[in-house]
């Protein structure tokens, strides 16, 4: 996304805001208030987690969850200061750096992205050759789609990307044959999968993990104990998600995370960890595509856009 489109959405995202909602915790000082960013994938189910079991409250952070459906509202939100952090990736992150907004990395996420192909369409990359595939466009959806197809041998040139920014509406048209193929992330991706389509790569697979959580500066600076607090709440999620029945869960997770009515069936969460560093060869990897793709112009190294200040 171009620097001059995300100042054009501040704006609109400034009155949006305004009027959203969202889960909260209670209690604190204004050092000890986060508002945080989450998608409608599996990376932000443990924040949800935290907040539906009170482990935000135990820690004594309060924690407001901000949802959205794409990566550019997202984005508008966290640089006119809406947000402390958001669910994001490594790709937002130096887009963020490029145009002069100090955000950095705090911690991996661990959620997956696949390329499915439509319902009775193709089977394999091959088969998908000129075809039209849903993406996000300048996002780790499109970066993780070029990696697949540089792995295939096809590269970034393909097959025809189709630019549909909001991921339930992505799903959507790959649901409706109108795509012959999507890049979704998890659970959007096993949702299509359970309607007819095929998955014909995934992430995990190829060993690619470019998502992050990303912090501001101002947030990192003057509420970090507030976010620490909010990582060990965070690691309590975690733990709770890998031991706990889905039974318990579930209802709450697809109705806080926005995730369509099919996901109460088909989700499977990864095995989370606690909070760690994200890789430098997933960082290198995206700071290369960049590069390469004339997206920035400067070289973001992993001491640039990481912090360690995890608990």
């Amino acid at each position: 996304m171009s620097k001059m489109k995300y100042l054009l959405l501040t704006a609109v995202m400034m009155i949006a805001l305004a009027g959203c909602g969202g889960n909260t915790t209670t209690g604190g000082s204004a050092d000890n208030k986060l508002t945080v960013g989450l998608m409608p994938d599996v990376d932000s189910v443990p924040f949800i987690v935290a907040a539906e079991k009170g482990y935000f409250a135990e820690e004594g952070v309060e924690v407001t969850l901000m949802p959205f459906k794409s990566a550019q509202e997202r984005d508008s939100a966290l640089q006119s200061g809406n947000l402390d952090g958001a669910v994001s990736d490594v790709l937002a992150l130096c887009f963020f750096k490029e145009g002069g907004f100090d955000v950095a990395a705090a911690s991996a996420t661990e959620g997956s992205y696949k390329l499915i192909g439509k319902k009775d369409g193709a089977t394999n990359l091959a088969a998908l050759t000129d075809g039209d595939v849903a993406v996000s466009k300048n996002t780790i959806i499109e970066y993780v789609t070029d990696c697949i197809l540089e792995r295939g041998n096809m590269g970034d040139t393909g097959v025809n990307k189709v630019i549909i920014p909001q991921i339930p509406v992505r799903l959507e048209m790959l649901q409706n044959g109108k795509v012959d193929g999507a890049t979704l992330p998890e659970p959007m991706a096993t949702v299509a999968v359970a309607d007819g389509g095929v998955q014909i790569a995934d992430s995990v697979d190829m060993g690619i993990n470019p998502g992050v959580f990303i912090v501001t500066k101002a947030a990192a600076t003057n509420k970090k104990e507030a976010v620490q607090a909010m990582y060990r709440a965070y690691n309590k999620a975690a733990t709770y998600l890998n031991t706990a029945p889905k039974e318990e869960y579930i209802d709450m997770v697809c109705e806080k995370s926005g995730f369509p009515p099919a996901a109460r069936e088909t989700l499977e969460l990864p095995q989370y960890s606690k909070a760690v560093l994200p890789s430098r060869e997933d960082v290198q990897g995206v700071s290369k595509w960049l590069k390469d793709k004339a997206l920035v112009n400067n070289d973001y190294g992993y001491e640039d856009v990481v912090t360690d200040i995890l608990p």
